[in-house]
């Protein structure tokens, strides 16, 4: 089917197959369709239905909520068309991806828990995905309707193997379909790479500053692990804030400590608990990590004091802390918006 979006600053028109979600076949065919999760929660990519006839998807989308029924509008995210389509929506088209996304079916080739309730997952694509530091992918588990949003928590800059760290959320559906048994070998789809939170050393030639509150953790280790094997580091630093609630909600400890040991003096690790601060044999346990108490966006704004000025920030973690980071930032630190980078999560 024929798919035709209008814009205010232009009109893109792109074929979409019946089984396949709008904006997906946008993305794929190198427009730059608006969008922030991709899997039905944030309603950026909401559209106006001005012609035409689509399957609205999944039903359960929370974005499904923010729609109007007069004039009909519907998440391309979710929608696949039964005929020919015209849609509409309010703001401008994006900036094209470098490289377009694209399908692939993949095999789960290994799960490990981090710690208490988070997962490691390995996918191996049936053909590379190659990605930047920073994007995510969307799966489609077995089961469970819709996509969700992963991030990739190590670079491979080929795309030849996918590794995710996976909050298990209480109640959640692809929580419990990992945890319902053994799921090594079993077949997932894929969309990507997408995202805009990237890290590229010849682009990004500044000091970083990463943020991360819980599952938010998987991006920046991608970014900071690129960076590293960029020699990035030999001129610049990275100050990292890690947001959890307790010592046992921390994960991927080793690997943050390798990435400080190998850059010493380029990269410091601030290691921040909301709810109750380690015992002093678990802080021996973390030689060399800067420990705080609190929101993590309040302690990485007193860190910081005075040292907002040339940073290249990037954001990940649940929605309230995001935004939280987001404005003090720009209020407190005057860091310019074009110096944040995050994908909306929500």
């Amino acid at each position: 089917m024929k798919i035709e979006l209008a814009a205010r600053d232009g009109e893109v028109a792109f074929d979409c197959d019946a089984d396949r979600e709008i904006l997906l076949a946008g993305l794929a065919a190198g427009h730059g369709v608006p969008y922030e999760c991709g899997t039905g929660t944030c309603a950026t990519c909401k559209a106006t239905l001005e012609a035409g006839e689509v399957d609205e998807g999944w039903e359960a989308a929370p974005a499904r909520r923010l729609l109007k029924k007069e004039p009909r509008e519907i998440l391309m995210c979710q929608a696949r068309p039964l005929s020919d389509c015209r849609l509409s929506i309010r703001g401008r088209l994006a900036q094209p991806a470098p490289t377009a996304p694209g399908w692939a079916r993949g095999r789960i080739e290994s799960v490990t828990p981090l710690n208490h309730d988070v997962l490691r997952l390995e996918i191996r694509p049936d053909h590379p995905l190659p990605f930047e530091a920073g994007q995510f992918m969307l799966v489609d588990v077995p089961e469970v309707a819709g996509y969700r949003g992963w991030s990739m928590a190590t670079f491979d800059a080929e795309g030849r193997t996918l590794v995710f760290t996976v909050k298990m959320m209480p109640g959640g559906a692809v929580s419990n379909w990992l945890q319902a048994c053994d799921r090594t070998g079993v077949e997932v789809g894929l969309f990507g790479p997408m995202g805009k939170a990237t890290f590229r050393p010849a682009r990004d030639e500044a000091n970083l500053l990463c943020i991360a509150g819980g599952s938010g953790l998987a991006p920046i280790l991608a970014i900071l692990e690129r960076a590293r094997a960029a020699g990035h580091f030999d001129r610049y630093r990275a100050d990292v804030f890690f947001g959890v609630r307790t010592f046992g909600d921390l994960y991927e400890t080793r690997r943050l400590l390798d990435l400080a040991a190998a850059c010493p003096s380029h990269i410091a690790l601030t290691f921040v608990f909301s709810e109750a601060m380690p015992s002093e044999a678990e802080r021996a346990s973390l030689p060399g990590v800067a420990f705080g108490e609190g929101f993590v966006h309040e302690v990485m704004g007193r860190a910081m004091a005075g040292r907002f000025a040339d940073i290249l920030a990037y954001m990940a973690g649940p929605p309230p802390m995001v935004e939280a980071a987001m404005r003090l930032l720009v209020m407190q630190g005057k860091v310019p918006p074009a110096r944040i980078r995050y994908d909306k999560f929500s």
